[in-house]
């Protein structure tokens, strides 16, 4: 929810719920509505999709890597346990 355009839809919205009295203010009080909702998201620490995505290919290779690691492993300890049993 980080986009500019989903911002403005909200603070459209939540200024839409402002009684008929006070719609001469919509303006102002759409400007402090979004004002504030990009306040707050900067203040919870977010990270972009395109940060999550770069991330997350990241954490697969890695897996990737880990995997073929542990096979490697299985691998030698097999052959170790076969040398063992021979000698």
């Amino acid at each position: 929810m980080n986009k500019p355009t989903q911002i403005d839809e909200l603070a459209k919205k939540l200024s839409g719920l402002i009684p008929d009295s006070m719609q001469n203010l919509q303006d102002d009080i759409e400007n402090n509505i979004r004002g504030g909702l990009e306040s707050g998201l900067r203040k919870m620490n977010l990270v972009s999709r395109e940060e999550f995505d770069v991330q997350n290919a990241v954490l697969l290779r890695t897996r990737e890597k880990l995997e073929a690691l542990e096979k490697v492993v299985a691998e030698l300890e097999t052959q170790l346990q076969e040398n063992l049993e021979t000698k």
